[in-house]
């Protein structure tokens, strides 16, 4: 039987979420974990491959077994170590793919807009300077809709495309988050759009240059990619 995986991380403590050498991964956590409990080999596919520092609320897993799954949320959140928890174990269809099957998901990216904290290091971009939210905005507003998002991917594919439904800003004692749901997105994508966004914030850039980075897919240019440590994966839809 196929089993869906719902969990939280905090990505300051993994190398990101695929299994590699040498390196704590949050699937090589999982697949240890279950392995373990049902006393089988498990792999585990995820919805994201969040990187390295990336967090997640909602990440989505699926995995195969023919073993009893009665109480394996208690049993894997026992196992885990409190950086890494199960939110809800179910039993799905043999056709459901935590990635493939996925309809649209949720990246929030968080900001904090006040003096610095130490303790936010892992969990907030902290940029140095001010931002003009209002110019940020409105350069969002050309990101909306279905685009050749190739200047905003790192590494190659065969497809840029994907549609991004909202962008949404919420501000509240003296934080910033800004909310994506779109289709899919891909190596970097967030973080590079975050990035853009900074850079018409801090008032580096027209809006119009992520435009025109949207129009012209094939003519190279590239901006910041914003750091790691205030993205979040935090719901996947199916």
């Amino acid at each position: 039987m196929r089993v869906k995986l719902t969990l939280s991380y905090d990505g300051a403590k993994f190398n990101g979420f695929q299994r590699l050498n040498n390196l704590r991964s949050v699937q090589k956590e999982l697949e240890d974990a279950l392995s373990q409990i049902l006393g089988e080999p498990i792999e585990v596919k995820g919805a994201g491959r969040t990187d390295a520092k990336v967090h997640a609320n909602g990440q989505v897993a699926h995995f195969d077994t023919n073993k009893s799954i009665t109480n394996l949320k208690q049993k894997l959140n026992l196992h885990l170590p409190s950086d890494l928890r199960i939110k809800s174990v179910m039993k799905v269809k043999e056709s459901f793919h935590a990635r493939k099957s996925a309809k649209k998901k949720e990246y929030i990216y968080k900001i904090n807009l006040g003096a610095y904290q130490s303790s936010l290091n892992d969990y907030y971009h902290q940029p140095r300077y001010k931002l003009d939210i209002s110019l940020m905005k409105d350069a969002a507003d050309y990101l909306l809709g279905t685009h050749d998002f190739h200047n905003f991917v790192a590494g190659e594919r065969d497809d840029y495309v994907t549609t991004i439904y909202s962008i949404d800003f919420v501000k509240s004692f003296g934080k910033l988050e800004i909310r994506f749901i779109g289709t899919g997105f891909y190596r970097y994508m967030v973080r590079n759009l975050v990035g853009a966004l900074l850079e018409v914030g801090k008032c580096k850039i027209r809006g119009s240059v992520i435009k025109e980075m949207l129009d012209n897919p094939n003519e190279s240019k590239t901006l910041p990619t914003a750091p790691a440590e205030g993205l979040y994966l935090n719901k996947v839809w199916y």
